[in-house]
């Protein structure tokens, strides 16, 4: 089988030099976790819609400024 003799050579190169492998596997993780972290606030975000039956219709209500409770 091909790709067991591949997976073979693959190990004993990376035995053979420690950095590049400390390298590659630091690179892999932060790149996973950068991918992970992206994917959960687009998710959040944007691909999930939110608990409303029409939220569309959802806005923002700002306080007018110097607005005080003596000017009622």
């Amino acid at each position: 089988m091909e790709w067991t003799q591949h997976l073979r050579f693959a190990a004993r190169q990376l035995r053979r030099s420690p950095g590049f492998t400390v390298t590659v596997i630091i690179t892999l993780a932060l790149s996973i976790g950068a991918n992970t972290a992206i994917f959960s606030l687009v998710n959040a975000l944007i691909l999930k819609s939110l608990p409303y039956s029409q939220p569309e219709r959802m806005g923002t209500i700002y306080p007018r400024r110097g607005f005080a409770a003596s000017d009622a």
